[in-house]
């Protein structure tokens, strides 16, 4: 291995594997589908000609929405004197609670979320009242008038913030999720070893490039246009028109794109929808909401961070024979998803792992803080990154390599393939997919090379991991599997695509308009996708689960392939031939021999009124779950991939830095292998984000202090590997899903276990002669890096027959070692 001088240099460039050549999408001979065409709005993206919301030209009389936010984590409100507030600024009118006509709630399951405040605040930043000022500042000023004592005047009452805390007091959002498989407590207890200990994961803000906004236009006959930066645009329909107390019909939502979304705008864009229309329809002028990021911080949910107590029983080689785990999330001041995030935490705890007695308690704990929500994985992350710590956990007490214990207990192919919620893994592709990033990673070499480096140098200490991740695709509610299209053929040939699922930079409309023009033998540039909107394409389920492509591709391929049916029985009937044997291929149709440019057929079908436009749809087979049982089967695939990340750390300062990673990711046969590689490379980075920097913090009184982009570090471009190999790993889909592909959204992110585990790969160099794992917290700041290294000192220190150093502090995290 060649020392990198510097190895806390930002590296200038990166290194991109399996690139592939740019292709022309507009020519004739250039397949629709399975090659890197570049996303529909790539050259609106970098030019920034995209229309969001926000660029939407106003309509005359538009007015502004501002929410005044509580100061207190839970309080009573003693008096509301908004006197002042009113008389500030440009403000046109200053509404509450008593303001709505229909429910006060926006809740996407439980009716548990009011819209507004009444009587009662249950976090900090919760929306008291809406200012409506004649511009946005305006509206802002008079807002943060709610920080005055005179306008709002508050008792406080007890406020619990964190999980733990939650869980003592037995406060929870829904009731707590147990599953039990085989007898954990008597194999645990027989076991020739057994670990037992805590752990603790953060949560992480969603920050979408493009805040939260709604612009509300109220229309005629009791009607509203809702423009609303969201998910789940039907969602967004439903909760306006219940507040409002309409039939859905009189509400229509629209989104054409969004600047980011990860999950945070799929139930959680309904304050902000509601918000506008509310005051849009009891002022009858145009309202927008564009939330500052600092309120969008303060009022909306993150990452459920979680908390963990573990006890597992192994035998010499590391095969797991009995483990317990409770995972206690911080749900937040209301149910919101946290239900269906519990459920997937639950099922995503074995991971890429046989587990045959086991048990299994999340528990969505109630606090006073914000309605934690979606966040890509949506729960698959917080569950399978405590198997991954465990393992390691028990790789480091036997002395063994963790890539040899993680094998050992690996699903198997036909036996050992049992889940704990009882669905079987058929289509494990695990072993092969860890034997080539074996081969192109150079893992063992590098493994070796790193305890020789490691040994000649006191200060900075590398480290490496390959983790696995076994990912279930689908929604875990079954009625949610389902979508929704609408195809339009023109008389030029040119083809218009709407369906269901939103746009927020993901490629979901490129992937789309892929399929279609694959159906009828077209260049891309001869489909349009049109922004999704309810009155079009009805009932839609929530751009969510990594579902976009395989829900609404299938509708559209469904709808496309009724028009394509009717245009070959017209090509037979003219051209002669069999309607079965009519080819779609470069822009033409051909039968018998001859061929036809497309919209020549169809202009001839129009002729003969033969119909070009049809609807589509696709509800995904197999998908069934007993809630009560916590047993079914959940995901209709799994998606699989694996990584390996090197890093250096100052045992210093704490400091560190990923200088390597390999990804090899299982995309099914890609639809776009460009799209595909680069969600996973933002994928990954966004999940080393949350193990090492993204740092959520909360005061004493309840108030976040990491609100804005000053206190929270996202990652940067300085972040990605100077290494940074990403390839595709080739294999087509089990299921007949578009093109046999897998999904590709939310799996990747689960590859960054790897960093936080090379991390404590490198502290366990830094302490060598004790086989404990070091009790790393994640994030894994340089503060977590440090209290880790002290704790491990400590350990070695006392193991030594030594007293421990005054004041050390092993921070949240801690694990016992039984061997019996």
């Amino acid at each position: 291995m060649k020392p990198q001088s510097s190895p806390f240099i930002a590296p200038a460039t990166r290194a991109a594997a399996d690139s592939t050549p740019a292709v022309d999408p507009d020519a004739a001979n250039t397949p629709a589908i399975g090659v890197p065409l570049p996303h529909e709005s790539a050259a609106l993206h970098v030019s920034g000609a995209a229309i969001y919301i926000d660029d939407i030209p106003e309509v005359h009389g538009t007015l502004h929405a501002a929410p005044g936010l509580s100061r207190h984590a839970h309080a009573r409100i003693v008096s509301l004197d908004l006197a002042a507030v009113e008389r500030a600024p440009g403000v046109v009118a200053v509404l509450t609670a008593a303001d709505i006509p229909g429910e006060n709630n926006c809740g996407p399951v439980v009716h548990d979320d009011p819209i507004l405040a009444d009587g009662e605040v249950l976090y900090l930043g919760q929306p008291v009242f809406v200012v409506i000022a004649t511009s946005h500042d305006l509206a802002r000023r008079a807002a943060s008038l709610a920080d005055n004592e005179d306008v709002v005047r508050y008792e406080p009452l007890e406020a619990v913030l964190t999980a733990r805390d939650a869980n003592a007091n037995r406060q929870y959002v829904v009731p707590p999720l147990h599953l039990t498989r085989g007898t954990p407590a008597d194999k645990i207890a027989a076991a020739p070893h057994r670990l037992a200990g805590t752990f603790e994961v953060g949560g992480q803000e969603q920050f979408y490039l493009e805040g939260q906004i709604a612009y509300a236009l109220p229309k005629e006959m009791d009607g509203m246009h809702v423009y609303s930066s969201t998910q789940h645009p039907t969602e967004m329909q439903l909760v306006v028109a219940h507040m409002l107390g309409w039939p859905a019909h009189n509400v229509v939502c629209e989104c054409r794109r969004m600047g980011g979304g990860f999950g945070g705008k799929e139930s959680q864009s309904a304050i902000f929808a509601c918000i506008a229309a509310l005051a849009a329809h009891k002022l009858h002028r145009p309202i927008k909401l564009r939330a500052d990021r600092d309120d969008d911080f303060m009022i909306t949910g993150k990452r459920h961070d979680a908390a963990y107590d573990y006890e597992v029983g192994f035998d010499d080689h590391g095969r797991i024979l009995g483990v317990r785990v409770e995972i206690a999330l911080r749900a937040g001041f209301s149910a919101d998803l946290s239900g269906a995030v519990a459920t997937r935490a639950l099922c995503h705890f074995d991971n890429a792992y046989y587990l045959s007695d086991v048990d299994i308690l999340s528990l969505a704990c109630k606090t006073n803080t914000q309605s934690n929500t979606a966040f890509r994985g949506f729960g698959g992350p917080q569950g399978a990154l405590m198997i991954e710590v465990l393992i390691d956990g028990i790789a480091r007490e036997l002395g063994l390599d963790p890539l040899d214990v993680r094998r050992a207990n690996f699903y198997g192919i036909g036996e050992r393939d049992e889940t704990p919620y009882g669905q079987r893994v058929e289509d494990n592709i695990l072993e092969p997919l860890i034997d080539e990033l074996l081969v192109s990673s150079d893992y063992r070499a590098r493994r070796a090379a790193l305890a020789e480096a490691n040994a000649r140098s006191p200060v900075l200490k590398r480290g490496i991991a390959l983790t696995p991740v076994k990912f279930g695709i689908s929604f875990n509610v079954p009625f949610l599997n389902q979508a929704g299209a609408l195809v339009h053929v023109y008389r030029d040939g040119s083809v218009l695509v709407n369906h269901g699922g939103t746009e927020m930079g993901q490629g979901l409309n490129t992937k789309v308009a892929q399929v279609v023009a694959n159906e009828f033998g077209l260049p891309l540039s001869r489909v349009r996708v049109s922004a999704a909107d309810t009155s079009k394409v009805a009932n839609t389920s929530a751009t969510a689960a990594s579902t976009g492509s395989d829900l609404n591709g299938k509708a559209a391929e469904d709808a496309a392939r009724k028009i394509r049916e009717r245009l070959a029985a017209l090509a037979a009937k003219l051209l002669g031939g069999d309607a079965q044997h009519v080819v779609f291929a470069g822009g033409t149709v051909q039968s018998n021999g001859t061929a036809w440019p497309f919209a020549q057929l169809v202009n001839a079908a129009y002729l003969a009124r033969v119909q070009l436009w049809s609807d589509g749809f696709y509800a995904t087979p197999k998908v069934h779950w007993d809630s009560k049982t916590l047993t079914g089967h959940p995901f209709y695939y799994f998606a699989y991939g694996a990584a390996v990340s090197e890093v250096v750390i100052d045992t210093l300062t704490g400091e560190w830095k990923l200088l390597r990673a390999d990804l090899l990711h299982d995309a099914g046969r890609s639809i776009n292998p460009a799209i595909d590689l680069g969600q996973i490379e933002g994928g990954f980075i966004q999940g080393v984000g949350w193990l090492t920097t993204e740092e959520l913090w909360w005061n004493a009184d309840g108030r976040l202090m990491t609100h804005a982009p000053s206190t929270y570090k996202i990652p940067a471009v300085s972040d990605t590997p100077a290494a940074f190999n990403v390839r595709l790993y080739r294999n087509d889909n089990a299921e007949p899903t578009v093109f046999r592909s897998k999904a590709v959204g939310e799996p990747p992110l689960l590859l960054s276990f790897s960093v936080l585990l090379a991390i404590r790969d490198a502290i366990a160099a830094a302490v060598p002669g004790t086989r404990r794992a070091p009790p790393l917290r994640a994030p894994a700041t340089p503060e977590a890096i440090l209290d880790a290294l002290d704790a491990m000192r400590a350990h070695a220190t006392i193991s030594a027959g030594g007293s421990p150093t005054s004041g050390t502090d092993q921070g949240p995290v801690a694990e016992t070692t039984v061997t019996a």
